[in-house]
């Protein structure tokens, strides 16, 4: 291509980024970029004293009480370590003995953290001063149960969050692939919920729901049953916060459960949607950068968020880190590994009599999108043969590939749309 017909763009990557030249015409599409709070902790204590639809902290809690927070796992980018000092010295301040509070590490199904891990992402001088617990949904004896939603599931959720006289749920809220954003009820189910409950959740039926998709709430049965689930376990306050590319801090939104999510899901659409007239034949993606690409598992992300505006038999190629792999934990890998084709996995994943297994709802999220597109993948974290056996295409180069799609292509030039932040948008076509 000439020099003066390409553009550089910068993908999230990683921790570093990855730069990658295309052509002048690719269409670049980013959240809208809202500044970084001037002051973090001072916002963060002001949503604490003046919630949504909730009275002040420090008076929802009473010396003596024993407080279960829930925080988001190493998957997420919620600055735990920036939002949990504020609020762990307001519960202080109210009464509340360091011995009283839990800190729970929301993992829903994925690993524990190392103790690395932990102080990466808590502090070292947090987890060096508080109890934490690593949630683990297949526990039996650490679950109980909650009742049951008007989907026919039953919830069950740790033991301790429930023992707990006060039960706070934090996290970041942005967009979600199924369902529809993050943050708010989220923080119960998946999140700390037995392995039955997130697999029902996360069934083939619900996943499969025309409106369990990005940016919708209302009327997608995923999240409605998520906050079912967390109405449930009777949460007595939210913190969650937004964030900018840059990982800063740019609204907090604290108090009610439904209220707060509602006020944070609202900031972020009006931030995050983005629409385009028409599909493309070629969308480069990525799934926003450390931490979310630690594996091909979460990079199902970024591949849908291409989806939503990619032409049928187009491409979709998507950059992310992967250093975490596929990963070797879980069923994701083998369920795909252990497929014939896309269509096979699809097929037996969405048949009646399918008996339902973990990280099902990631193998039928990423084999649909490839009934619509391929699907090429750039990841130092992962070797060929690990993307092929996964059902996708190696990238070694996005400009190669390009250049490959083009000449295949007839030289006609291609329509290109590029998404650097990856799942952080949410692109749709608007015809």
């Amino acid at each position: 291509m000439p020099r003066n017909a390409t553009r550089n763009v910068r993908l999230a990557y990683g921790k570093a980024g990855l730069k990658v030249i295309v052509p002048a015409s690719a269409v670049v599409i980013e959240p809208q970029y809202v500044p970084g709070l001037p002051d973090e902790r001072a916002t963060l204590i002001k949503a604490l004293r003046s919630p949504i639809g909730s009275p002040p902290l420090r008076e929802r809690v009473k010396p003596g009480q024993r407080v279960a927070i829930v925080h988001t796992d190493i998957t997420r980018a919620t600055p735990n370590e920036r939002i949990l000092p504020p609020l762990l010295a307001e519960l202080e301040q109210a009464g509340i003995r360091r011995s009283d509070i839990l800190l729970l590490n929301a993992l829903g199904t994925h690993r524990e953290q190392t103790p690395d891990e932990l102080k990466t992402m808590l502090g070292p001088e947090v987890v060096a001063n508080y109890r934490c617990l690593q949630h683990n949904g297949n526990d039996d004896a650490n679950l109980v149960k909650v009742g049951r939603t008007r989907f026919g599931h039953y919830i069950r959720v740790n033991r301790q969050y429930m023992e707990a006289d006060v039960r706070i749920l934090t996290g970041f809220i942005e967009p979600h692939f199924f369902a529809g954003f993050s943050g708010g009820p989220k923080g119960v189910l998946p999140s700390i919920a037995g392995a039955e409950s997130v697999l029902d959740n996360h069934g083939a039926k619900m996943v499969g729901h025309p409106k369990a998709t990005w940016g919708i709430t209302e009327g997608n049965p995923i999240w409605e049953e998520m906050l079912e689930a967390a109405t449930l376990t009777k949460p007595t306050f939210l913190l969650n916060v937004t964030m900018n590319r840059d990982k800063q801090i740019t609204a907090v939104f604290a108090g009610k459960l439904l209220a707060a999510h509602q006020a944070g899901t609202a900031f972020v659409k009006k931030c995050a949607m983005a629409p385009v007239p028409a599909p493309f034949d070629v969308v480069i993606t990525s799934n926003s950068g450390y931490p979310l690409d630690l594996n091909l598992y979460q990079s199902v992300k970024g591949m849908s968020a291409a989806a939503q505006v990619v032409r049928p038999g187009g491409s979709i190629i998507i950059a992310s880190q992967c250093w975490d792999g596929i990963p070797e934990h879980g069923q994701f890998g083998r369920m795909l590994r252990e497929s014939k084709n896309a269509a096979d996995a699809l097929a037996r994943i969405e048949a009646p009599d399918f008996p339902g297994c973990m990280d099902q709802w990631q193998v039928q999220t990423q084999t649909r999108i490839l009934q619509k597109a391929d699907i090429f993948v750039r990841a130092d974290g992962l070797t060929d043969e690990q993307i092929t056996q996964c059902l996708l295409k190696p990238c070694h180069k996005i400009e190669d590939t390009l250049a490959a799609l083009q000449a295949k292509n007839g030289g006609h030039p291609l329509t290109i749309c590029v998404l650097p932040e990856g799942p952080l948008t949410i692109p749709y076509v608007s015809a």
